[in-house]
């Protein structure tokens, strides 16, 4: 019998192959209408939560396949935003330099990336993932979960002083919107029902990791940067505001954080462990942290888990399956990284899901359905272990 303990998810995001990023090419051009893309969407999603079904995911998610990335699909469901390339945004930003040398750390054309831009007063128009919520829960009978972009992510890559400042006096007055807006759209998807509501806020340790080093979240990189203790701080009301607005006796709040999943080069991307960000943790009034941790890029386990402010405060998210590697992780590995984690915390506190993503950036997948199975099964058949050893 299958306990409660030890839940898995993906994280959200897996690759948009070759026909979807065909079709969207084709929508965009307009040879393709809307409902015929859609249908291909809802096709491929099928395929993705099958897949979750078929190697025993706890809680399901869509796989975001209708989503062009991560945060600038907001840009097709909120009023007042624009998409733009980073080529296009290049003319409105005042460090022309640094902007360039994101781009050459990307290593990828600047027509390729598209940003979500505030270019006028940004309102909701009454769905910005619930359609997807709905469709989700109609191809499956399991637990689901729901992703978006968080409301500091948001804020920060949709703010281009240059064009924002026309309708905003600054960033934080559009976080006060975005809160707005966030709060509308879960209330939306509590009403459909939905088991996790996962917020992504990988540009936290953008602000505390890159000192001295290029920065590398193209979507943060519009919005000057403030001193770490002051934008953290921002950062913690802008999230908190968001996690308020869930009813716990419907969901769980759930919050993501990496450092960053555009490359398989780790060399380049960003470490360090998560020390500057217990304080933000511990007040966003979250109930599950989901971590990248299969990394030593990450820090060690006990630099959070052995911190009062978190210990059994929070439900871990353990990251135990880096996305950028093709190769599958050990079984007795991610077993004993969990049973590291079972030092510090109770088993109820404990689930198991990827680092991040398996998401497509700038059209290239992060990795491949097969391996992506072979991956996923190693930390499934670990959680069995674990329940086998708990229940």
């Amino acid at each position: 019998m299958k306990t409660n303990l030890f839940k898995t998810s993906l994280i959200g995001s897996m690759p948009r192959g070759h026909e979807i990023l065909m079709a969207r090419r084709k929508l965009s051009a307009g040879l393709i209408d809307q409902e015929t893309y859609q249908k291909l969407v809802d096709e491929k999603t099928k395929e993705v939560v099958k897949l979750q079904e078929d190697l025993d995911i706890d809680i399901i998610t869509s796989g975001e396949i209708g989503r062009d990335n991560y945060v600038s699909f907001i840009s097709e469901k909120l009023g007042g935003v624009s998409q733009m390339s980073m080529a296009e945004m290049l003319d409105y930003v005042d460090d022309k330099r640094e902007f360039e040398n994101i781009l050459n750390t990307l290593d990828v054309p600047a027509s390729s990336i598209k940003n979500a831009i505030c270019t006028g007063k940004v309102e909701y128009t009454g769905d910005i993932v619930a359609s997807e919520l709905k469709k989700l829960k109609s191809f499956t009978n399991r637990p689901v979960k729901i992703t978006l972009p968080g409301p500091y992510l948001v804020t920060r890559s949709m703010w281009l002083a240059n064009v924002s400042s026309n309708y905003y006096d600054s960033k934080e007055d559009l976080g006060e919107d975005i809160i707005k807006i966030f709060k509308k759209e879960i209330a939306k998807l509590q009403e459909i029902g939905v088991d996790v509501i996962q917020f992504d806020e990988p540009v936290l340790t953008e602000i505390v990791f890159t000192e001295g080093r290029p920065r590398t979240f193209m979507c943060a990189s519009l919005s000057q940067r403030k001193d770490p203790t002051e934008e953290l701080e921002f950062a913690t009301h802008l999230i908190k505001s968001v996690m308020d607005g869930i009813d716990r006796e419907k969901s769980i709040a759930s919050m993501h954080v990496c450092r960053g999943n555009w490359s398989k080069d780790e060399s380049i991307l960003l470490e360090g462990p998560y020390t500057p960000l217990l304080d933000l943790f511990s007040d966003i009034n979250a109930d599950l942290l989901a971590l990248e941790f299969s990394t030593p890029r990450a820090g060690e386990l006990k630099s959070l888990l052995a911190d009062d402010r978190i210990k059994n405060k929070l439900i871990l998210g353990l990251g135990v399956l880096n996305p950028r590697f093709d190769e599958k992780e050990d079984v007795d590995v991610i077993y004993d990284r969990a049973k590291e984690a079972l030092s510090y915390i109770d088993k109820e506190n404990l689930w198991l899901n990827p680092d991040c993503g398996f998401a497509t950036f700038s059209n290239r997948p992060v990795n491949e359905h097969e391996n992506i199975k072979a991956k996923v099964g190693s930390m499934v058949e670990a959680r069995d272990r674990l329940r086998a050893d708990y229940e």
